[in-house]
């Protein structure tokens, strides 16, 4: 949580419209726990976009339920058909 909360403000300080919670890459995806933290870190200054292994349209929904204002996912078209 420090670490995420550290990215936060710097990223506030230096001007960013948004954070991400993950590059969607790596082996941990976002994580609700981590888009409410963040979500309250930077409150409506920035948007927070949730990124990595959000496959499903529930999973988008905790995601924006959390905090997040945009989603990133390779699954988008099933999530928008809802399958």
């Amino acid at each position: 949580p420090e670490e995420i909360i550290s990215a936060c403000v710097i990223s506030k300080i230096a001007g960013a419209k948004f954070v991400k919670t993950s590059t969607g890459f790596g082996p941990k995806g976002a994580t609700v726990e981590d888009v409410h933290l963040m979500k309250w870190v930077v409150g409506d200054e920035l948007g927070v976009k949730a990124a990595g292994g959000i496959r499903t349209y529930e999973d988008a929904v905790k995601m924006y339920l959390s905090g997040a204002n945009r989603i990133g996912t390779s699954s988008g078209v099933r999530i928008v058909e809802r399958g």
